[in-house]
């Protein structure tokens, strides 16, 4: 079979290397990719918004199957796109990834099929006068989201009133999320500890994943501002089997049926961002890929073909499938540039990467290759994912890893796994 992934962060390669494993691979293709996906996969010098060139390739290559990545090409329509042309791909189509793309939509449609979520509010650019009225009577903390997609980074959590205003200020004065706040939704501020759930689904049927957790903030302890993710871990722990099944029940099942009620089928991975509360899992938000980085810890714990897994569901072929998941314990840990999230530098010359054990996975994210030279080309550089017989050896083993990579400004968490230990009796 002839792949393409679309893509070029941490994802991208975690998704590459473990569909490289195949033994139904002929050729794997990735556009753009990265310096890492390139020992991987034949890199293609396409832009992953250019629908129309990537069609083109898709077809003078004879390309079987297509995976997309990042939520920019779903929300344009890739998917939709593909799948006219009779081109089978794995990804939900414009119309249900705006489960990820309208945080409105998706706030709507959780309201309609009552599936567990925050109390909320939204509000058009346009009504400022209204929202500053609302947000004065309102409990604190509360949540601000811009309505569009916004790299992970469109949530803020103003502790009063006044942290409220200037945040209002920023989204529709200064403009920092630019369309992707013409819309906000105000929440209610949960209480609980969040992680996230991803469910393979062909439209009706599903299998799901490890549970995972990401670590959102830049600093330790949960401290600093929004990013992309810094590390992740799986299992998590917070989601025993009985949480697990409540999430099938109540969110999962209710989610997949819903859209096929609305007429668009979800094929592809859903992504549940949840909050564990006292009164059970609510959902935060949904994604219609997957994370990153959690993909990075829960796609090495997966036995079974991944490449078979993502086409079955991608032609409605997930009845009676059997999913295989190891019993060990994945942590990843993020190495971001200087200065991430905001303006960070790049170019540096990254070192170290051969001093890693063997069994040590290392995903770019980036990176690029200049005279033979490996060097930063983001915010986020690498996530180093290593296995251990369970989480505190994990963690343990990774942050050995962690101290052998090094590059000019490199910082990282030190933290990443460790509140998923208070879990277990010691």
């Amino acid at each position: 079979m002839n792949v393409l992934i679309i893509g070029s962060g941490g994802r991208e390669h975690a998704l590459a290397i473990k569909i490289a494993e195949s033994k139904n691979i002929e050729k794997l293709f990735c556009l753009p990719g990265n310096a890492g996906i390139s020992k991987v996969c034949e890199l293609v010098k396409i832009k992953q918004d250019e629908n129309s060139a990537i069609l083109d390739f898709i077809k003078k290559n004879k390309i079987d199957f297509v995976v997309i990545g990042p939520e920019q090409p779903l929300s344009l329509g890739l998917a939709d796109i593909l799948r006219n042309e009779n081109i089978v791909c794995f990804g939900p189509g414009e119309k249900a990834a705006k489960l990820e793309s309208s945080k409105a939509f998706a706030k709507y449609f959780m309201s309609k099929y009552k599936i567990p979520t925050a109390s909320f509010q939204v509000f058009n650019r346009t009504e400022k006068e209204k929202v500053l009225e609302y947000l004065s009577s309102s409990n604190y903390p509360i949540v601000i989201k811009a309505d569009g997609l916004a790299a992970g980074k469109g949530v803020v959590i103003p502790q009063n009133f006044e942290e409220a205003k200037i945040i209002i200020d920023e989204f529709f004065e200064k403009n920092i999320f630019g369309n992707a706040a013409n819309k906000i939704v105000i929440e209610e501020y949960l209480e609980g500890e969040e992680a996230s759930v991803f469910a393979i689904t062909d439209g009706e049927d599903y299998v799901v994943l490890s549970p995972a957790q990401d670590h959102k903030r830049i600093y330790d302890n949960d401290e600093g501002k929004n990013t992309g993710g810094m590390g992740s871990y799986a299992p998590a722990p917070v989601i025993n089997s009985h949480i697990l099944k409540e999430i099938e029940e109540k969110i999962i099942k209710p989610t997949i049926l819903g859209m096929k009620t609305e007429g668009n089928p979800f094929v592809g991975c859903l992504y549940c961002g949840l909050m564990i509360t006292k009164e059970g899992p609510k959902v935060i938000e949904y994604n219609c890929r997957f994370g990153d980085p959690e993909t990075q810890v829960v796609v090495p714990l997966i036995k079974s073909d991944f490449l078979e897994l993502l086409y079955k569901a991608s032609t409605n072929q997930l009845k009676n499938y059997k999913l295989e998941l190891s019993d060990k314990t994945a942590v990843c840990v993020v190495l971001a540039s200087k200065g991430y999230p905001d303006k960070y530098e790049t170019g540096k010359q990254i070192c170290g990467l051969e001093n890693l054990e063997k069994e040590t996975i290392v995903y770019h994210a980036g990176t690029n290759y200049i005279d033979e030279k490996l060097v930063t080309s983001g915010g986020r550089v690498l996530g180093i994912t290593v296995l251990g017989k369970n989480l505190k050896d994990a963690i343990d083993k990774v942050y050995l890893e962690v101290k052998k990579v090094r590059f000019d400004g490199c910082h990282y968490r030190t933290d990443i796994g460790k509140k998923g230990l208070k879990h277990f009796n010691p």
